[in-house]
């Protein structure tokens, strides 16, 4: 073993990987688990620029192919392996489709650069459920990689401008407070970017970097010192684990600072070599050992749990705990028979070249083999899986027209016409993406009746006065409220004959959501906020027709449906009971507001989809939703005549 190793570092390993996993595997307990990669970050920070500073200091000089070789050594082996392996696993798991998105994702991993990827994805409202991605965990790997590239040259910047410690500190420091701030004002504007792009993340690597040159002998000397900064180093780290929540704290930005200094303060302390209070813990044997597996743990763990979900949607503590010990079992094979062999290898070890080479021809064979993969998997694909993804795919008729459905940060409302040119009458439709599925029957009905569409729609935005908590964002959603109060003006300006309303369920959005707070009072505020908008038309003399909200599935249905086929099932499987899909109490509360609005007419078209006891998925031989809960659109084509019936017929738009 190395002198220079430090048993509280691996043992710090061993407390970020396990936050991680118990975060993932579901231990309510632990809600901030997942800041256990940040904890990763600094300590990579830490020991890279350590690493880079002695050899600057030592040789003068910086052999940068002799530090990426130790890299690819250590890194590449373990993750391409893991990758194949969630792949072949795939093959007898994922449908077809989800095959070729997939294997696009390790693609993207095995390049390192996935987390690129990701932003973009994270900005899709209707991009697949990230829970089922195998591969979204290698974000954090294609961050540290990047991290990599760029930070020896930073160091070297440092050294040319004037050698010596002082104006490393100035040029790290610098680094990370540009990173930093700019990370905590996107946090709050455009959280992807914040969370996934590594230039954003820097400040935690160069928070690592600056505790690399404090000096030991100021903390040897100081024992006391060290010790109580441990103990505070620690109790932020279990209170980041503790009362962070990944839907209710804005991350990372400010709040990673917590976490991140946490782990300063450990690494700070540890550097005296004083093993005492939180430095003796760190070094028991079982966190070494753990710390030993971390790498391996990490790589496993995400694949191992979403498969397991997938076959087992309702997965027991039992069978988490099973899947905790499949992961122990593959993690120890791979380090001891893939990770620790090639890391360690001699021959790989005599110069640079016998492992970069290698290096370079397995990332490529990675990649090339993950883009045959994705093509493969599709290009003889079953017609029932066929219409399943073009169904899935296929948007409405105002989301097909450019920019009719709002992004989250546009305020701006923008009105979309469909319809007869020349009608004398009018709807709009307004409201959020459950506004817009209805699109589709509306302005084919509305069009047989010579009436216009008039559309004002934004992603995730109710039409009730309500200020919501965005998932997307982080944050209050503040764009929504400026854009509803808006658009309401310009629908009253219109005199439409009809306002037609719809909007996702509160009781759906809450199962979104499951670690946002429920309280008597947000149910006060929404039925408040529904009221307002309702008589907000009610009052400027327009009629108004609420549409309820479809129910709600436990899985995305056309994954779902394509799974089932893909391994000979039928599509009933994938059907809901009634009690967890429809959400009749708040339709109940919604049915009983509308009615005391006066113009106001509440639609109801559950049956369409449930009986007495279940609710359906595949309906007629198609399927009803693209996925959890927005409709297909090929489906909402066969709702126009009872949308016609419900709006024209009774005379609700008369």
């Amino acid at each position: 073993m190395s002198a220079s190793f430090r048993p509280d570092i691996e043992g710090l390993r061993a407390l970020a990987v396990s936050g991680v996993v118990a975060f993932h595997f579901g231990l309510s307990d632990l809600p901030g688990g997942f800041t256990g990669v940040d904890i990763f970050f600094v300590i990579s920070g830490y020991l890279i620029t350590g690493q880079l500073l002695r050899e600057m200091a030592e040789d003068g000089r910086l052999n940068l192919w002799r530090f990426y070789a130790r890299r690819a050594r250590r890194l590449l082996p373990a993750s391409l392996f893991v990758i194949f392996a969630t792949l072949v696993a795939g093959y007898f798991i994922l449908s077809p489709d989800e095959q070729a998105l997939y294997s696009k994702g390790a693609m993207f991993a095995s390049a390192y650069g996935i987390n690129l990827w990701l932003i973009r994805w994270s900005f899709d409202y209707f991009a697949p459920d990230a829970a089922n991605n195998p591969f979204i965990h290698f974000w954090s790997l294609s961050v540290e990689e990047q991290f990599y590239l760029v930070w020896p040259a930073l160091l070297l910047l440092a050294a040319w401008l004037r050698p010596g410690k002082r104006t490393a500190i100035l040029v790290i420091g610098l680094a990370g407070a540009v990173s930093f701030a700019v990370c905590a004002w996107l946090t709050t504007v455009a959280q992807p970017w914040a969370f996934y792009f590594s230039p954003l993340r820097a400040w935690e690597f160069a928070a690592g970097g600056l505790a690399t040159m404090a000096p030991a002998k100021f903390w040897r000397e100081r024992p006391q010192l060290g010790a109580a900064l441990a103990w505070l180093g620690l109790a932020l780290i279990a209170g980041a684990y503790l009362t962070f929540s990944e839907q209710a704290t804005p991350f990372p930005g400010v709040a990673a600072v917590v976490p991140v200094a946490g782990t300063v303060l450990l690494l700070l302390s540890g550097s005296g070599n004083v093993q005492s209070g939180p430095s003796a813990m760190l070094a028991l044997p079982p966190l070494q050992w753990v710390g030993k597996l971390s790498y391996s743990l990490y790589l496993w763990h995400w694949p191992v749990i979403v498969y397991a979900t997938m076959m087992v949607p309702d997965l027991s503590w039992p069978g988490r705990l099973a899947c905790a010990a499949l992961t122990l079992a593959l993690s120890i094979f791979t380090y001891s028979f893939i990770e620790n062999p090639i890391r360690r290898n001699v021959w790989l070890m005599a110069n640079a070249a016998r492992a970069l080479i290698p290096a370079a021809m397995l990332t490529g064979a990675g990649v090339v083999a993950t883009y045959a993969n994705a093509r493969l998997a599709v290009r003889h694909l079953d017609p029932s899986q066929r219409i399943i993804a073009e169904t899935a795919a296929q948007p409405s008729t105002a989301r097909a027209k450019d920019g009719c459905v709002l992004d989250y940060e546009t305020v701006t409302p923008k009105p979309c016409v469909f319809g007869a040119k020349n009608a004398e009458h009018s709807i709009a439709l307004f409201g959020d993406s459950h506004a817009d599925h209805w699109s589709t029957p509306l302005i084919e009905a509305a069009r047989k009746n010579n009436y216009q569409v008039v559309t004002w729609l934004k992603s995730a935005c109710r039409a009730s006065r309500l200020t919501v908590w965005s998932s997307k964002l982080k944050r209050d959603y503040t764009e929504c409220d400026r854009w509803r109060k808006q658009s309401i003006k310009e629908i009253i300006a219109l005199r439409p004959s009809l306002v037609v309303i719809s909007e996702i369920s509160l009781t759906s959005s809450r199962k979104l959501s499951p670690d946002v707070k429920v309280s008597e009072s947000q149910d006060r505020d929404w039925q408040a906020g529904l009221r307002a908008t309702l008589e907000a038309f009610s009052q400027a003399g327009l009629k108004v027709a609420f549409i309820r909200d479809v129910p709600f599935n436990g899985m995305f249905a056309d994954t779902c449906v394509a799974r089932a086929l893909w391994r000979g099932q039928t599509p009933s499987v994938c059907d809901a009971p009634r009690t967890d899909a429809a959400n009749d109490a708040v339709a109940a509360v919604e049915r009983d507001i509308v009615r005391t609005v006066p113009n106001a007419t509440y639609i109801d078209m559950t049956d369409r989809f449930c009986d007495a006891k279940t609710c359906h998925v595949f309906i007629d031989g198609k399927l009803a939703y693209r996925d959890r809960h927005h409709l297909a659109t090929p489906f909402a084509q066969t709702l126009e005549p009872p949308v016609e019936r419900a709006l024209f017929s009774s005379g609700a738009a008369k």
